[in-house]
């Protein structure tokens, strides 16, 4: 178990700041949009406009923050990247009360949110192998993953009833909270760090973490397979509450508890991800959980009125078992696989390819729901989703790669 790591203590601190801060985040995902369309009457391509926002900045220093990662102790950026997150959030419900509340400054906070989370990712991807021995990474990734799982469960139920019962804005306090106890928590983890010291032009250090994505076949393929899903994402982001709850009347609590679902499944595929990979091994484990993932979503597009809302919890909760083994592996074989120096610039790659995706998917949710409506928009989304993972599917000698490593 993961407490026969060395510095155990260090490990519970930084996941249970992962799961307090990653509870918080979902229930934004319900609140955020919720205080666009419910408290300032945002139309479709104003929400396509804050998604996109929220994403952009993987596309504008996600990069660049990999070297600054690299070359800096990691543990502060944690925390500073959960300080600015909190204060940000806080803005909002302050503005509320005053009656002062408008779009642009969702968009600034959205934005300034952004930033945060493009260092504290890739600065929490490459500071846990200083806590956990290599070997364990899957189990260490696992139990993150659960911790964040049970934050997804909770999250967007708590925050459609705090939305229903205080309004959307004041719902974001719950976040803006979680990022402050997280930091808190954050600041007691001890670690051995060994920061490289920059010399050389920053563009330069950017292009060595790329060559390694490029040049490393399984890499490479996931990159692209995570550019395509989050593109998904994106679209869905906008499609989903526009569906739900303007065309077909889903009510605040009623939404979070649908968007909870896919965290049931997750749950249970973060949970069995490190015996499958034990069972399997990583190549077969990736191999088979994109493959399961590329189907398993699809029957979400019968969606509807009446019973048939209940088709999405179960289809996104069979997705959630597939895509969190998936993921979990993959980043565990990337952990593995990248030399220690430049794991802030591989993490900021990947995520520069795969998230910095999102901001199109956003921007193209809003005009699909402009132009056809909230459901194409949805439908969209999941039909990308879907097809996202054929990278992998279509080449199954990553099972013989990723094992090999």
């Amino acid at each position: 178990m993961i407490d026969q790591m060395g510095q155990a203590g260090d490990f519970w601190r930084f996941a249970w700041a992962n799961g307090i801060t990653q509870l918080g985040t979902q229930v934004t995902v319900v609140a955020l949009p919720l205080t666009a369309l419910l408290t300032l009457d945002a139309g479709a391509f104003e929400l396509g406009v804050l998604s996109a926002v929220q994403m952009v900045a993987f596309l504008v220093i996600g990069l660049p923050a990999g070297v600054w990662v690299d070359r800096a102790r990691r543990r502060p950026i944690l925390i500073w990247s959960d300080l600015v997150r909190g204060v940000a959030l806080l803005s909002v419900p302050v503005a509320a009360w005053l009656g002062v509340l408008t779009l642009p400054q969702l968009y600034a906070v959205a934005l300034v949110v952004g930033v945060g989370t493009v260092f504290f990712d890739v600065a929490h991807m490459s500071f846990l192998p200083a806590i956990v021995p290599k070997e364990r990474l899957e189990r260490g990734n696992g139990v993150l993953e659960v911790t964040r799982n049970v934050s997804v469960l909770a999250g967007p139920g708590v925050g459609g009833w705090a939305v229903a019962a205080f309004t959307a804005p004041i719902a974001l306090l719950a976040d803006a909270v979680s990022y402050l106890a997280s930091g808190l928590l954050l600041s007691g983890v001890r670690a051995a760090e060994r920061p490289r010291r920059g010399d050389r032009v920053v563009r330069h250090e950017v292009k060595e973490g790329l060559r390694f994505v490029a040049g490393e076949p399984v890499l490479r393929r996931i990159a692209v397979g995570g550019a395509l899903a989050m593109t998904a994402n994106g679209v869905c982001a906008v499609g989903l509450p526009l569906y739900l709850v303007k065309e077909l009347g889903v009510g605040s609590a009623q939404y979070g508890l649908l968007m909870s679902a896919v965290a049931v499944g997750s749950l249970a595929g973060a949970a069995l991800v490190a015996r499958v990979t034990a069972r399997f091994g990583a190549g077969r484990t990736l191999y088979g959980s994109a493959a399961l993932a590329t189907v398993l979503y699809l029957p979400a597009l019968a969606t509807g009125p009446g019973w048939r809302l209940l088709i999405l919890p179960v289809a996104a909760a069979l997705f959630g078992v597939a895509s969190a083994i998936f993921g979990v592996a993959q980043l565990s074989y990337r952990q593995r696989v990248t030399p220690e120096h430049l794991l802030g610039r591989v993490n900021a790659s990947m995520r520069f390819l795969m998230w910095g995706a999102s901001p199109l998917g956003g921007l193209a949710g809003g005009a699909l729901g402009e132009w056809l409506g909230g459901y194409a928009a949805f439908a969209a989304g999941v039909v990308v989703l879907g097809l996202s993972h054929l990278a992998v599917v279509t080449a199954p000698v990553i099972m013989k790669a990723a094992t090999a490593r």
